[in-house]
């Protein structure tokens, strides 16, 4: 009997949804272009720049044609700077990539059709996949990187002031709050669900457990005609 799936996407489904981002490459040797499902991909012509999905790009580094030009948010200088934004603001995540300005009558673009990983994405922003990503271009692609090592460490350093927020925003839920979820990653999230859930449903029983001793309580005391009671309401109008 096969055991029932968690709720939500696991990490290995988050990165394999990862590798749909764009991400630009420089190719080392000319190759044709690809009609693929989702749609015509360009030829490549070195030494020109060209956005392709990360899965593609991945196995071009593997076969040591092309290199993977790191985005701009993942050079040390930006996440040093996205590292003291998020320690400074305890209160919430760093903000997102901006959307693009689209016309009125256009659907709206989301990840991975959203070109936040590509060598013209902002530097100031974290896109949904970027720890995933993060951590798939230093293992296959560590050599394009300018200081691979730091990189390394301020994605981890990232991971866990982050994943910290995340875990301190669940005090709220006590009060009856809610969490701002607002610039969290997909890996953040797929993570963090099982410790989320938990908390509320944690909560939940704890609130119906309460509500059951509430009217457990009102029923015994409108059988042992308590003060505030309907009897007492008809004492009352008698003696007036």
């Amino acid at each position: 009997m096969a055991l029932p799936l968690p709720p939500g996407l696991t990490p290995p489904e988050v990165a394999f949804l990862c590798e749909m981002e764009l991400v630009t490459v420089v190719p080392r040797q000319r190759l044709e272009g690809l009609a693929l499902l989702g749609g015509q991909l360009p030829p490549l012509n070195p030494p020109h720049r060209t956005p392709l999905p990360l899965w593609l790009a991945l196995l071009l580094k593997r076969q040591r044609r092309a290199n993977i030009v790191p985005p701009p948010w993942l050079s040390p200088y930006s996440l040093e700077a996205i590292l003291d934004h998020e320690i400074k603001h305890e209160d919430g995540f760093s903000p997102p990539p901006r959307l693009p300005h689209l016309p009125s009558n256009s659907l709206p673009f989301s990840p991975p059709f959203l070109p936040s990983s590509t060598a013209d994405a902002a530097a100031d922003a974290l896109p949904y996949h970027w720890l995933e990503l993060g951590e798939m271009l230093l293992e296959a692609a560590a050599d394009d990187f300018e200081d691979p090592d730091n990189v390394r460490k301020l994605l981890r350093d990232l991971r866990e002031v982050r994943m910290a927020k995340l875990r301190k925003g669940v005090e709220v839920l006590h009060a009856g709050g809610a969490i701002k979820m607002n610039g969290v990653g997909g890996m953040e999230v797929g993570e963090g669900r099982a410790f989320v859930g938990g908390v509320i449903d944690g909560l939940r029983k704890i609130a119906a457990s309460r509500e059951q001793q509430r009217k457990d309580r009102d029923r015994e005391e409108r059988e042992n005609g308590y003060p505030g009671t309907a009897e007492d309401s008809d004492d009352d109008m008698d003696m007036q």
